[in-house]
């Protein structure tokens, strides 16, 4: 009696799917390997730079001292520098610097407290730098932007090999006219979409054909031999890292193709078209004769209207008429990534709007942590030791994968092989 050998419509499914989820890692899978080696190790780029320069970071608090008044520092820190300080970062942490944000002029230089110009034309620089500052004795500790050494120029290569495989590291063009930098996200990107249809058909095939056996999969067996143990590590280890592996997938292509962006946010419902403008923020009263309340002021209004610890943000007005913006971050091992602001009027300090990010509609939500769902501290270290592993896990796929794949071609040929010889042997 003859077996049955026909195929259900989920076996053939299944192999559709399992040929899509193969060619797929077989033409991204070199790209993959590169990016998420790099991802992974950038997951603690924050917490690594700290490390490597602590005294930037860290300060011991005296015994009995309060930090100098916001003002005296932000004189100190135009003095020391040259700029315009726009905006003060004040941790919540007493053993953590102050960080001023301060736009300098493009002739500037700032070395060992000195002030630098050259040509005598000093043009405005397009980014702030950020500078640490001591906030009990009001030094200025150094420029946080700037600063050099193995751990920053590693992680400066790791970003630039994450985000366009070192290609803006080349200077003739490799491709017509293209930049390389642009040429290198293109790749990045494409093998991240290559990568996210990669964990949508891995979960497919993944999926067992009996319910009953679904615990086989998330198994390892150590036991068996090295093949069936690189199967269950490609098989387990993909499942449980699938959902982190999907939103880093999902996220990653909107920095490299605007196209992709656009889309994104037009599925978030969030999409503004070009031209767009959004609301004006509100505006201070001005009062004749009246003067600007003190820093310290503002931040007492804004811890009433947001009653928690956390580390302030604060951005100075541009002008006599503009609103003082504060935002507020939560901090902690869970602490989310995203904060609340408000916006106060500089005389009186009352609250002209106050923004509560878990209060906005949920596609809001996505939208504006769409960054952070990438990088993985959505829920700070919590999830960075997650997207560290996940990174970790997706890194191993592709060589786990090209395994299988290979047995499978050697198990085929062994195949071919002994029928050809029993044919032989029967002739």
């Amino acid at each position: 009696m003859k077996p049955n050998t026909t195929k259900s419509a989920w076996q053939k499914t299944r192999k559709l799917f399992n040929d899509v989820h193969l060619w797929i890692g077989l033409a991204s899978g070199i790209i993959v390997i590169l990016v998420c080696l790099s991802g992974t190790l950038y997951v603690f780029n924050t917490e690594l730079k700290e490390m490597a320069n602590p005294e930037l970071y860290k300060v011991t608090a005296p015994s009995g001292a309060n930090p100098m008044p916001i003002e005296s520092l932000i004189k100190q820190v135009k003095e020391r520098t040259g700029g315009k300080v726009v905006s003060v970062k004040i941790p919540a942490d007493p053993n953590r610097t102050y960080q001023f944000m301060v736009k300098i002029k493009e002739g500037d230089k700032e070395k060992g407290g000195e002030r630098k110009e050259k040509g005598g034309k000093p043009e405005q620089g397009k980014r702030p730098s950020a500078f640490s500052v001591n906030q009990y004795t009001g030094a200025v500790i150094g420029n946080i932007s700037e600063v050099k050494g193995a751990t920053a120029s590693f992680m400066k290569t790791m970003f630039s090999l994450h985000r366009w495989l070192l290609l803006d590291k080349v200077e003739k063009p490799i491709f017509g006219e293209l930049e390389n930098r642009k040429l290198g996200s293109y790749i990045t990107g494409a093998a991240t979409i290559l990568f996210t249809f990669g964990v949508i058909t891995g979960m497919v095939i993944w999926f067992p054909q009996r319910v009953k056996s679904w615990r086989q999969g998330l198994k390892v067996k150590w036991s068996g031999s090295w093949k069936r143990t690189n199967h269950d590590l490609h098989n387990s280890l993909g499942f449980y890292a699938c959902i982190f592996l999907f939103l880093m997938g999902i996220t990653g292509p909107q920095w490299s193709f605007p196209w992709y962006r656009e889309a994104l946010r037009k599925s978030l419902g969030t999409y503004q078209p070009e031209g767009f403008e959004p609301p004006k923020d509100p505006v201070s009263t001005v009062i004749a004769g009246a003067a600007p309340l003190n820093l310290s002021d503002y931040l007492k209004k804004a811890d009433a209207a947001l009653p928690y610890t956390g580390d302030y943000s604060i951005s100075l007005p541009k002008d006599s008429a503009a609103a003082i913006s504060v935002m507020k971050n939560k901090t902690g091992f869970f602490a989310p990534a995203a904060g609340d602001k408000v916006l106060l009027d500089q005389y009186t300090g009352n609250v002209l709007q106050k923004e509560v990010f878990s209060d906005k509609p949920f596609n809001e939500r996505i939208s504006g942590s769409i960054k952070a769902l990438h990088l993985g501290d959505v829920y700070g270290m919590f999830t960075k030791i997650i997207y560290f592993l996940a990174c970790l896990i997706a890194t191993s796929l592709p060589v786990t994968g090209t395994l299988i794949w290979l047995n499978k071609l050697k198990k085929k040929r062994k195949k071919k092989v002994n029928k050809r010889s029993a044919m032989r042997l029967s002739a």
